[in-house]
């Protein structure tokens, strides 16, 4: 496994926000499902969305780069698809996951499987699983878990009305969006409970739109109506994204004379957008310039305490905890449970590992309250091979005086230039194999 030493930094320049490994999974799941030509342009390549890609391929899309000097995709999607001749990889990504499994039900016969590594075989399933059963498809997992491995039976989405939970995850529901828009009858979908992350469900509808279907929803995003339609192919460009942003931003805060990020996009709706509003409460320096696309952030030698509710925007949880080290006052962090079932228990494993450093954080069931810290250890973190726990560690780390993160493979789930971008800022930095 290979690690990163990292010493104290200090941080100035500008950097160019990697495009958004949400909206790029969504594009190209929407894409393979309109009939005929899409352009993606600006799509992140990483990990997860490669996985994706390899994914859609395995349904009988042709996806290939258009242009070797140029960052976009084409893809000759079609509603229908062949039944793949070997099991789907999703790797480590949920998304991936959670989207070709709805996607998997419109395979013409036959059997689709699913799997994904280690940690993908532990994230839930069965509200997908569920909905997926009462919308007339075969679908289950291979085990009594309702993790991964998951298998399901191709014929198409007969429709219906569906019920589903709504508090583990809003992957379920833009699975089944994206989707299901060719069902054989109409479908309405009810969210039972609250539905966390509804920033995701905005983008997936957005990007839906983009692709010439509308979604009927409530105000609160609790009921759906879907009707038999078609996607249109289109030329569609990936934003900024503000999740791999969020961590840039947290390094300009503790280690920064002033960062710009560049190539970031306000006319798209991102959950993790919060974080300039949540630095702004805390009292640091951030500006936004939504004509060129850019976030100027400036470091803070102290910021204010907050209580602050990342519900919409779990993916936060990482950059929000280790702006906290700098925080005179205690921060809590709340409605984030559904936070547990991402890559890692991202609840536990910051607590565990910021307390190494001399950090007086309890760890609640929905979140975490940070107190002031007054001195900061030098330590050795584990990532646990969660590629956003890694750059948060990493940015936390340039405030000691030598410490050491592992899992840097990690980074090319989302932001495979990461250690590249911040190296070029100023950061004392060394990878070790």
């Amino acid at each position: 496994m290979a690690k990163l030493e990292i010493s104290k930094s200090f941080l100035k320049g500008n950097v160019k926000s990697p495009p958004s490994k949400s909206y790029t999974h969504r594009a190209i799941a929407i894409a393979s499902l309109a009939e005929g030509k899409s352009t993606i342009n600006n799509p992140l390549i990483s990990r997860d969305t490669i996985a994706t890609i390899s994914g859609c391929k395995m349904l009988g899309i042709k996806i290939e780069k258009a242009n070797e000097n140029v960052n976009c995709i084409e893809i000759e999607g079609k509603n229908q698809f062949e039944t793949p001749k070997d099991i789907i990889n999703a790797e480590n990504s949920g998304t991936t996951i959670r989207i070709l499994t709805s996607m998997a039900a419109l395979v013409k016969n036959g059997y689709t499987i699913l799997t994904g590594d280690e940690s993908l075989k532990t994230r839930p399933m069965k509200p997908l699983i569920s909905a997926l059963n009462q919308l007339g498809v075969q679908a289950f997992s291979s085990n009594d878990k309702n993790t991964p491995p998951l298998i399901v039976k191709g014929g198409g989405i007969k429709g219906g009305l569906v019920s589903i939970e709504g508090g583990i995850s809003s992957q379920f529901i833009s699975s089944l969006l994206i989707s299901s828009i060719y069902g054989l009858t109409d479908i309405e979908i009810r969210v039972t409970g609250k539905q966390v992350s509804i920033p995701y469900i905005t983008s997936t509808i957005e990007t839906m739109k983009k692709f010439g279907v509308s979604i009927k929803h409530d105000r609160e995003y609790l009921n759906y109506y879907i009707t038999n339609t078609r996607y249109r192919p289109t030329n569609f460009t990936i934003p900024g994204d503000f999740s791999s942003a969020s961590l840039i931003i947290a390094a300009g805060v503790l280690c920064g004379g002033k960062i710009t990020i560049e190539g970031m996009n306000f006319h798209y709706p991102q959950g993790d957008m919060q974080i300039i509003d949540i630095v702004r409460k805390m009292g640091g320096h951030i500006t936004i310039n939504k004509d060129n696309g850019e976030v100027s952030v400036y470091g803070s030698d102290s910021l204010e305490g907050i209580e602050c509710n990342l519900v919409n925007c779990p993916d936060l949880l990482p950059a929000v905890s280790i702006i906290s080290l700098k925080a005179r006052n205690p921060v809590r962090i709340f409605g984030i449970s559904h936070a547990r079932f991402k890559e890692t228990d991202r609840i536990s494993i910051i607590t565990k590992e910021l307390r190494k450093m001399g950090v007086d954080i309890s760890e609640k069931e929905d979140g975490l309250l940070l107190n002031p810290v007054r001195c900061l250890k030098n330590v050795e973190f584990d990532s646990h091979n969660d590629h956003r726990l890694f750059m948060a560690f990493t940015i936390a780390s340039m405030l000691t005086k030598k410490s050491m993160v592992k899992g840097a493979e990690s980074i090319d789930v989302s932001y495979p230039s990461f250690i590249h971008e911040i190296k070029r800022l100023g950061a004392n930095v060394n990878l070790i194999n």
